[in-house]
C-alpha cells in the first residue's frame, strides 16, 4: 500500500468520526453534514453508507436525516463494561465498609478461581489481609459460589465435578450440595460462607452485572463470626444489593 493510501484511509477514518461526532450533537442530513465537514455531498454519502451498514447511524424515515444508531449504543456498552471495574468499584466497597465497619471486595472469575480485584476495610475490620490479587476458591468463599451460580449450567457442572479442596469441616466438597445450593444462590440473589474458607471467617456477596446483564464480578462483605452473624448477614444483604445495582449501572446495566 502507498503513503496516499494509507493517508487516505486515515482520512476517511477521521471523517467517519467526525459524521459521528456531529450526529450525536442531533439529527442532520447529508447535505447539512457536508457543509458542517467542508466536504462534497458524495463523499459523505459514501461515508453514511458504510456507517448504517454497520448499524452506527440509522436514517428516520425514508430519505430523511439520519441519526446516531443502536450499534453505537452497543459499543459504547462495550466500552463502558471494559472500563477499570476496580476504579468504579472502590468509592462503592468504601463507602460500604464505611457502613459496615466490615472489609468489602470485588472478585472476578478467571481460570476456574476468583481474584479480588478492590477492597475496602472499614473502621471495625480486624483482619489487615491485603486481599487484593489473592486467588480464592471458587466453592469456598461467598464471591466464588455467586461467580460460580450465574455461570452457564454446563460449566457450572463442569467446575463443581472437579475434585475440591476442604479448607474447614464446613466446606462444601460434594459436587451435588454445591450445585443445589448455587441454585439457591441464583434466585434469591445472594451468597453466603460461614467459616467455609477459614474457621471464624463469614462473608456474603451480590453479583455485578454488566451491560448485556452478565455477572462480571462478585462484592462481598466479611468479617469474624461473632460480629458478622447470620443474622446480620441477612441484615446487610439489601444494602449490598442496592450498592452492586448502582455499581452495575455504571457499567451500563439498568434492570428493567
Amino acid at each position: 500500500m502507498s503513503n496516499s493510501d494509507s493517508a487516505a484511509q486515515v482520512q476517511s477514518v477521521d471523517r467517519a468520526i467526525s459524521v459521528l461526532e456531529l450526529l450525536a450533537q442531533g439529527e442532520a442530513g447529508i447535505t447539512e453534514i457536508a457543509g458542517e465537514l467542508g466536504v462534497h455531498k458524495s463523499t459523505v454519502s459514501r461515508l453514511v453508507s458504510v456507517l448504517e451498514a454497520r448499524g452506527l447511524v440509522e436514517q428516520l424515515g425514508e430519505r430523511g436525516k439520519y441519526a446516531i444508531g443502536f450499534g453505537v449504543v452497543r459499543l459504547a456498552g462495550a466500552a463502558t463494561g471494559r472500563m477499570d471495574l476496580t476504579k468504579l468499584g472502590q468509592p462503592v466497597c468504601q463507602t460500604l465498609a464505611d457502613e459496615f465497619g466490615e472489609t468489602v471486595n470485588i472478585a472476578v472469575h478467571d481460570a476456574g478461581v476468583a481474584i479480588n480485584i478492590t477492597q475496602a476495610r472499614g473502621s471495625a475490620a480486624v483482619s489487615a489481609v491485603n486481599w487484593i490479587g489473592q486467588r480464592t476458591p471458587l466453592h469456598a468463599t461467598s464471591s466464588g459460589k455467586v461467580l460460580l451460580a450465574y455461570l452457564p449450567v454446563e460449566e457450572r457442572k463442569r467446575l463443581a465435578s472437579l475434585p475440591l479442596d476442604s479448607y474447614t469441616e464446613n466446606t462444601v466438597v460434594d459436587p451435588e450440595r454445591l450445585l443445589a445450593e448455587l441454585e439457591t444462590v441464583a434466585s434469591q440473589g445472594y451468597a453466603a460462607c460461614f467459616e467455609e474458607l477459614e474457621l471464624g471467617l463469614h462473608a456474603v456477596a451480590v453479583p455485578v452485572r454488566g451491560h448485556r446483564g452478565e455477572v462480571v464480578a462478585a462484592m462481598s462483605a466479611s468479617g469474624p463470626s461473632y460480629r458478622l452473624s447470620r443474622q446480620r448477614v441477612e441484615d446487610i444483604v439489601p444494602a449490598m444489593v442496592s450498592a452492586a445495582a448502582d455499581l452495575s449501572a455504571q457499567l451500563g446495566y439498568f434492570a428493567g
